[in-house]
C-alpha cells in the first residue's frame, strides 16, 4: 500500500511538473549512443506514457516510468531523465528496474559532462547485474564505454566496447574497424589490461594488433602475419576487415632520408649527456653505407642559421636537440619545415605536423604504474616519496592516475633524506604511535611487561618515490617496521630506484622490491644483449642516467624512417631500448616500460601486467 501511494504521488508530482514549467535546458549535448530495444519498441510520448502510468497498478506504472525515462534520454531530455530515475529508484526494491533505473541514471549523468558521478551509477547498475544474475543491457556496456572514454581511460572504454559488440545484434564491418581503431591507439602496458580483463575477442584481437605493432612497418612481413593471423583465428569478427586493413596499409610508404643532421651538446656542462647520445647513434649507425650523419654542437651553433645550414647541407631529417632549453629554443624557429626529432619536450610550444619527439619524462613512469598497479586489486595504496621537486611531481602524477582509475585518492608521506628519514617512515606506518601506546601500556604495568610494535594493517601497497641512493637506505627502514606477525606489504618503485652500477651491492637491502625500467637496463628478451655488453665493456663506469641517453641516442636512429609511417598509422610502435615506444596524437612518443625486481642475490625480468 505504502509503495502505491508513493508512485500515484511521485505521477501527480510529475504531471504537475511538466504543465506548470518549462523543461531545463540540459548542459552541452553529446552524440546519442544507440537506444535500448525497448525505446524502440514504443513510439509513444513521455507524457504519454506518464498518463498510461497513472492509470495502471503500481508494478506496471513503474515499468511505464522506466520506459519513460528510457524515451528522455532518446530524446535528448537529459535532466528530466535524471530526475524521474533518481524519483523512481526511491519507491522500488526490484532488482531489475533498479539496474535499469541506475543505467537511465548513468546515462543522463555522462551526457550532462558528470563523468565521476555517471562512473558511480554504472558501477552501481553492475553491481545489481552481477549479484543478482540479471543480463546486462547493450546500453549499459556503452555507456560505460563512453564513460570511460571522456575519462580517458581508452583500455577500459575498449573493454566495454568489447562486451557491447558481442551482444549487439546490428554490429556491422564498421563497429568491427572502430573496434580496429580503438585497439590502434593502446599503448603495450594498456593491451596489458585487455588482456588481464579478458572481454569477448579480446585474444583474437590482442594477437593481431601484436603482428601490426611489431611488423606494420614492413609490408611484406606484416601480409605475411595478417595471413597467419586469419589461420589462427577463422572465426574471429577481424577477418572481415583484413583485406581493409591491407588496402589503407598500402598508403605506408618509407621515407627516402639520405642525409641526418644531429644537434647535441658535445662541449660544456652537459658534454657527457651529448657524448652518450652520440655514441648510442653511432652504435645504430653501425657505419650504414646510404646514409650520412652530420653532427653539429649545440653550444656553437648560431641558431639564426640553422635553416642555412640545413638546406646547404641538403639535409632530410634533423635528430636533436637535446637539452630542454635548446629544443624551446628549436621549436621557436617557426620557418624550419626540415622533419625533426626532437630528445626532449617542450611545453611551451606545440609540435608542427613534421616535428616528434621523445618523452623521457619520470611522470610518464609514475602514470604507467598507477594503471598496472590499480588492476592488481589493491585497495590501500600509500606513496613514500622524497620531499623533493621532481619527485613531489612524479607522485602527484601517480595520484592522479590512481584517482582516475578507482575513485579513490591514496595516501602520500613526504620522507625527508637524512637522520629524519626513519621517523619520517615509522609516522607513515603509523610505528611511532604504537611506541607510544606501550610506553604508556608500560608505565602502569610491571617492569617485565614485554611488547612488541605493530604497523598499521590498511596499507596493502607501497610505492616509492626515490633515487636510487636514497631507496637502498628506505626500503630496509620500511622492513625493519612491518611487524613480524603481519601480512607483507609490496613495494614498487619506477626505474629511479635502480640503479645497474649498485645492484651487487644493493641486492640484500633491496629484495623484493619491484621496479619499472628501461629495456636496455634489464636483463630481459627486450634488451639487445650484445649491445649491452659492448657499451659495459666500453663505458663500465658511466652513470645510469647517461646509459639512459645512450638508449635514446641509439633508438632515435632507427625512429627517423618509423615516425612518418607512426603518425599514419598509429598501431605501429618501435620495440626500443628505451621501451616500447608509440606516437600520439600530439606527435610524441611514449614509453611502455618493462618490469624488474630484486630477488635473493639478483635481478630478474618480471611479467607483472
Amino acid at each position: 500500500m505504502k509503495t502505491s501511494f508513493s508512485v500515484t504521488l511521485l505521477l501527480i508530482s510529475i504531471l504537475l511538473l511538466g504543465s506548470c514549467a518549462k523543461s531545463p535546458k540540459p548542459i552541452k549535448k553529446q552524440p546519442v549512443s544507440t537506444p535500448s530495444t525497448s525505446v524502440i519498441e514504443y513510439k509513444q510520448s513521455v507524457q504519454y506514457l506518464l498518463q498510461q502510468a497513472k492509470a495502471t497498478q503500481t508494478e506496471k506504472a513503474i515499468a511505464l516510468l522506466i520506459l519513460a525515462g528510457e524515451t528522455y534520454i532518446q530524446e535528448q531530455q537529459y535532466v528530466e531523465a535524471l530526475w524521474l530515475a533518481q524519483q523512481t529508484l526511491a519507491i522500488t526494491s526490484n532488482n531489475t528496474e533498479q539496474y535499469r533505473l541506475n543505467v537511465i541514471k548513468a546515462q543522463s549523468l555522462y551526457h550532462l559532462q558528470q563523468y565521476e558521478l555517471a562512473l558511480e551509477a554504472i558501477n552501481a547498475a553492475k553491481d545489481i547485474a552481477e549479484h543478482h544474475h540479471i543480463t546486462r543491457y547493450l546500453s549499459d556496456y556503452q555507456t560505460l564505454a563512453n564513460i570511460q572514454t571522456a575519462r580517458g581511460l581508452q583500455a577500459d572504454a575498449l573493454t566495454a566496447k568489447l562486451h557491447a559488440f558481442a551482444i549487439n545484434q546490428q554490429a556491422n564491418t564498421d563497429d568491427v574497424f572502430a573496434l580496429w581503431q580503438s585497439f590502434s591507439q593502446l599503448t603495450a602496458w594498456q593491451q596489458s589490461k585487455i588482456k588481464l580483463a579478458q572481454p569477448p575477442y579480446s585474444k583474437g584481437w590482442l594477437a593481431l594488433i601484436a603482428y601490426a605493432n611489431h611488423y606494420g612497418d614492413n609490408l611484406e612481413r606484416f601480409y605475411r602475419y595478417l595471413t597467419t593471423w586469419q589461420r589462427q583465428y577463422p572465426n574471429h569478427p577481424a577477418n572481415a576487415i583484413i583485406a581493409q586493413i591491407k588496402q589503407s596499409s598500402q598508403q605506408l610508404i618509407m621515407p627516402s632520408i639520405t642525409t641526418i643532421t644531429v644537434l647535441l651538446p658535445l662541449t660544456g656542462k652537459q658534454q657527457a649527456a651529448g657524448l652518450a647520445a652520440q655514441q648510442g647513434l653511432l652504435a645504430a649507425y653501425a657505419n650504414n653505407t646510404t646514409q650520412v650523419l652530420n653532427f653539429i654542437d649545440t653550444n656553437t651553433l648560431d641558431w639564426t642559421n640553422l635553416q642555412e645550414y640545413l638546406d646547404s647541407s641538403n639535409s632530410d631529417f634533423v635528430i636533436g636537440p637535446l637539452l630542454k632549453q635548446n629544443v624551446e629554443q628549436y621549436l621557436a624557429l617557426e620557418t624550419l619545415t626540415t622533419p625533426t626529432l626532437l630528445l626532449n619536450i617542450s611545453e611551451k610550444y606545440p609540435l608542427k605536423a613534421h616535428q616528434f619527439a621523445i618523452s623521457m619524462r619520470p611522470e610518464d613512469e609514475a602514470i604507467q604504474a598507477a594503471d598496472v598497479l590499480s588492476q592488481k586489486s589493491y585497495q590501500h595504496p600509500m606513496i613514500l616519496s622524497n620531499n623533493d621537486a621532481l619527485s613531489r611531481r612524479i607522485a602527484q602524477s601517480f595520484i592522479q592516475q590512481w584517482q582516475k582509475n578507482t575513485g579513490e585518492q591514496p595516501e602520500v608521506y613526504f620522507i625527508n633524506a637524512g637522520k629524519k628519514m626513519q621517523k619520517d617512515v615509522q609516522a607513515s606506518l603509523d610505528v611511532d604511535l604504537s611506541k607510544a601506546r606501550i610506553k604508556r601500556l608500560k608505565s602502569r604495568l610491571k617492569p617485565n611487561f614485554k611488547a612488541e610494535a605493530r604497523n598499521r594493517r590498511d596499507i596493502d601497497m607501497i610505492y616509492v618515490v626515490s633515487n636510487a641512493k636514497l631507496t637502498r637506505l628506505l626500503k630496509p627502514y620500511i622492513d625493519v617496521n612491518i611487524s613480524p606477525f603481519a601480512d607483507l606489504v609490496p613495494i614498487y618503485a619506477s626505474s629511479r630506484s635502480h640503479s645497474v652500477r649498485a645492484e651487487k651491492q644493493a641486492m640484500r637491502d633491496l629484495s623484493g622490491l619491484t621496479f619499472s625500467e628501461l629495456p636496455f637496463l634489464l636483463t630481459s628478451q627486450a634488451q639487445n644483449k650484445s649491445l649491452a655488453q659492448l657499451h659495459k665493456k666500453l663505458w663500465p663506469q658511466r652513470s645510469d642516467s647517461l646509459q639512459s641517453i645512450f638508449a635514446l641516442g641509439f633508438d632515435s636512429f632507427f625512429l627517423i624512417n618509423k615516425v612518418s609511417l607512426m603518425q599514419k598509422a598509429p598501431y605501429i610502435h618501435h620495440l626500443g631500448q628505451t621501451g616500447t615506444l608509440k606516437l600520439n596524437a600530439n606527435n610524441i612518443l611514449t614509453r611502455s616500460l618493462i618490469w624488474g625486481q630484486y630477488r635473493a642475490n639478483r635481478v630478474q625480468a618480471i611479467a607483472l601486467e
